[in-house]
């Protein structure tokens, strides 16, 4: 790594996701993109990207399959992950440039007929996909949009972020049976599962998130209760 990349001794246990992102960019890296799910920042040498998102089920089995599909050199150079506090996710690894469209879905249709280019990085995709169906109670199907396929500072093609929870589903039951939720979630794991940035839906609507907060918070007192 190089030292101007260095943040490990920056990070402190029970870190709200808020101040790593803050101390990230206090320590010179930069926004280079904000989703859904995560805001991304680049090192100041360019050469890493950190991904941190308030509520991720599925970024400890990206980081998984990054380290068990290491040695195929089709998936990114993981640095570190962790989950933080409230169940936040920090996941740092090589910075990857966007390939177009077509390159990442032909990279796709590669890995469904099994070519034998990337047949063992099918396996392991499936072995870590089935975990996560087996342990998440809201798991989505592989996620085969082309904008996953990138390309590394050697000129290699890798994908990312394959696995996701199901957001519209799970969300919906926020609002409609918060009591599912808090079964299906501990709450130190989905403290901040209402600070998504939902910056390519457009953000939450008026109100939203504070009503899907107090409804989670009373679902929490009713599993007290009994």
């Amino acid at each position: 790594m190089d030292p101007a990349d260095a943040f490990l001794h920056h990070l402190a246990p029970g870190q709200p996701w808020t101040d790593l992102v803050a101390t990230l960019e206090q320590l010179g890296w930069i926004r280079c993109g904000t989703g859904d799910w995560a805001v991304a920042l680049r090192s100041p040498s360019g050469a890493l990207a950190a991904r941190i998102s308030p509520f991720d089920p599925a970024g400890p089995y990206s980081a998984l399959l990054y380290r068990r599909a290491a040695h195929t050199r089709q998936v990114p150079a993981l640095v570190e992950h962790r989950v933080l506090e409230g169940g936040a996710d920090l996941t740092v690894m090589e910075y990857l440039e966007p390939v177009t469209e077509d390159v990442g879905a032909a990279f796709h249709r590669a890995l469904a007929m099994r070519d034998p280019s990337v047949a063992e990085l099918a396996d392991h995709i499936d072995h870590v996909h089935a975990l996560g169906r087996a342990e998440q109670p809201w798991w989505g199907p592989l996620d085969d949009n082309p904008a996953n396929v990138m390309r590394g500072s050697d000129g290699r093609l890798v994908v990312a972020d394959l696995f996701y929870a199901d957001g519209p589903a799970l969300y919906a039951t926020v609002r409609t049976d918060p009591d599912r939720i808090v079964r299906d979630y501990p709450e130190h794991l989905r403290r901040h599962m209402t600070e998504l940035p939902l910056a390519s839906s457009g953000g939450w609507p008026a109100g939203d998130a504070e009503r899907m907060r107090a409804a989670l918070a009373a679902a929490d007192a009713r599993k007290r209760g009994r």
